[in-house]
């Protein structure tokens, strides 16, 4: 459960979010991770279960203390699949390790946070012995954690996704940035006048050309001098201005956008989209897996059971108990 540093699990979570989806993205002793997780959560949903429990006796508690924890792992075997699955079809580069590692992490935060309401349940339990109240009140505080939990997930997703996009608009900024040769300059001719007096030149020889003087400012008052040009037409290196429409070193059209870095072909990121519709199918798989482990709720008024017969189903039966409550 202790980390190397020796934090809890949990507090390098909460503490260190961006250190824990850095971990699973690299892909870093995610084993080792996996398996603190699954040893702190299921020890929170035990001693929560234990109290859900004791609203009939020492018997349920420990019924309820082992099945809670079978509850959430059960309905994490049955809808990872679906899950890892869905990242496949839509391209995203999510492995099996890093899709338990990322719904662990989710069911972690899930589980101590419904650890930390339980003294609250506890007091409710002693000071208002009443079934129905302990029963929806518990009920809201398992959805409550759900939800936390579950936006844990959401955030590391959305890490993942980041990380993607930002290796490959690196790859994409070297691409870009690659030299492109600056083109040489080539003076313009200027024909040499021939001085007076001088043989007139033969008619079918066409008089040598000589490249221009340059004029260079020099001295206090800038008085320009005349400074030979280089010989055989030659001219001296000069900078070259970037234009208004170059980029990363790259002619563009007037009105170009800069190309935006895309993810390479039959990859894509993770659909948010999808991820919400399996936290629907989590929540409704683990509701109807919960009916059908029942009792967790020890009611006072009936002897001890394991398990109940399989009839209606979880949410008629909150809509009875919200009716036995307010009548």
């Amino acid at each position: 459960m202790a980390a190397a540093n020796g934090q809890l699990v949990i507090e390098r979570i909460l503490r260190d979010r961006e250190g824990i989806w850095r971990q699973i993205i690299e892909q870093r002793k995610l084993t080792h991770l996996t398996g603190q997780m699954l040893a702190s959560s299921s020890i929170a949903l035990a001693v929560y279960g234990a109290v859900l429990g004791f609203s009939n006796g020492p018997l349920q508690a420990v019924v309820s203390l082992v099945k809670l924890p079978i509850l959430f792992l059960v309905t994490l075997a049955i809808c990872l699949p679906t899950l890892y699955l869905f990242n496949l079809v839509f391209g995203a580069k999510l492995s099996i390790n890093q899709a338990v590692s990322l719904v662990m992490t989710a069911i972690t935060v899930m589980s101590t946070l419904a650890l930390a309401f339980t003294p609250i349940s506890l007091f409710f339990l002693i000071t208002a012995p009443n079934y129905s109240f302990f029963k929806l009140l518990n009920v809201a505080i398992l959805v409550l954690s759900a939800f936390v939990g579950l936006k844990f997930l959401t955030s590391g997703m959305q890490a993942f996704n980041r990380h993607r996009e930002a290796e490959v608009r690196q790859a994409a900024m070297v691409t870009l940035q690659a030299p492109v040769p600056a083109p040489a300059l080539v003076p313009e001719a200027v024909p040499v006048p021939v001085p007076a007096g001088a043989p007139d030149a033969d008619p079918g020889v066409t008089p040598a050309e000589a490249p221009a003087p340059q004029v260079v400012m020099a001295g206090p008052a800038n008085v320009a001098i005349t400074a030979p040009a280089h010989p055989n037409g030659t001219h001296p290196g000069m900078p070259m201005p970037m234009p208004p429409n170059m980029h990363h070193g790259r002619p563009m059209h007037p009105g170009q956008r800069p190309m935006q870095p895309q993810l390479p072909p039959g990859e894509r990121p993770a659909s948010m989209g999808l991820l919400y519709i399996w936290i629907l199918l989590f929540g409704f798989v683990g509701t109807q897996l919960g009916w059908t482990l029942r009792p967790f709720f020890g009611d006072p008024d009936m002897k001890f059971q394991l398990f109940r017969g399989i009839e209606g189903n979880f949410y008629v039966d909150i809509v009875r108990t919200l009716g036995d409550l307010f009548s």
